[in-house]
């Protein structure tokens, strides 16, 4: 997956749904400190914001296509304990192979906070979209049981927001290179959640604090 994942970077990188939104400024608002991890950054824009408003920053990614200052997976971060002031991860979390075990080195990095955002789960039928369309997706979650995986990393949960998204739908299906009658299949699953050409979502942002020892 990872070679796929290069082969999508610059896509990602000129993609207007993740280059700009209000989940973004909320992130940066959320953020303490001045040293941040950007982990599985994708197309860098969580890095852009915060070194904007001054943030000294370091990102990762398993996929080299996406130009991380370190290659490496969320579940196995080469830092040591309490690096960041702030640890973030911004729609990248259903793709990570073991999310608990991904937020538990999320949270043994931060030194203060950890922010994570990401689709939520809305029913069995886009989750088989999600998958035809990009083999890589491996789960979504819903609101609570993304606030239980947080909570079991031991972090308290101090805000959480649910924010509505908007996409055009080509746009999302083309963006991972799915064509033809997959492309199709994921279309007819996915119709309840398209208006007008539109695909309508849901994502969660929670800001957690490291617990005192």
């Amino acid at each position: 997956m990872i070679d796929v994942w290069s082969d999508r970077a610059e896509a990602y990188r000129e993609s207007e749904a993740h280059r700009e939104g209000a989940d973004l400024d909320l992130l940066v608002a959320w953020a303490e400190g001045k040293t941040a991890l950007d982990v599985a950054t994708g197309g860098g824009h969580v890095a852009r914001r915060l070194r904007e408003a001054g943030y000294d920053v370091v990102t990762s990614d398993p996929a080299p296509g996406m130009k991380p200052d370190v290659i490496c997976g969320a579940e196995d971060l080469p830092f040591a304990d309490e690096s960041f002031d702030v640890v973030v991860s911004r729609i990248a979390a259903h793709h990570f192979p073991d999310t608990a075990a991904a937020l538990a080195e999320m949270a043994r990095v931060s030194r203060h906070v950890v922010l994570i955002e990401d689709t939520l789960f809305d029913s069995e039928r886009v989750e088989e979209a999600q998958q035809i369309r990009d083999p890589s997706h491996v789960r979504m979650y819903t609101e609570e049981g993304w606030l239980h995986l947080v909570a079991q990393a031991g972090l308290h949960v101090e805000a959480a927001e649910v924010l509505e998204t908007r996409q055009p739908l080509e746009d999302w299906i083309a963006r991972t290179g799915c064509t033809g009658e997959e492309a199709q299949r994921v279309r007819e699953l996915i119709s309840e959640r398209v208006e007008g050409g539109v695909l309508h979502g849901t994502r969660i942002v929670v800001k957690a604090r490291k617990q005192a020892v």
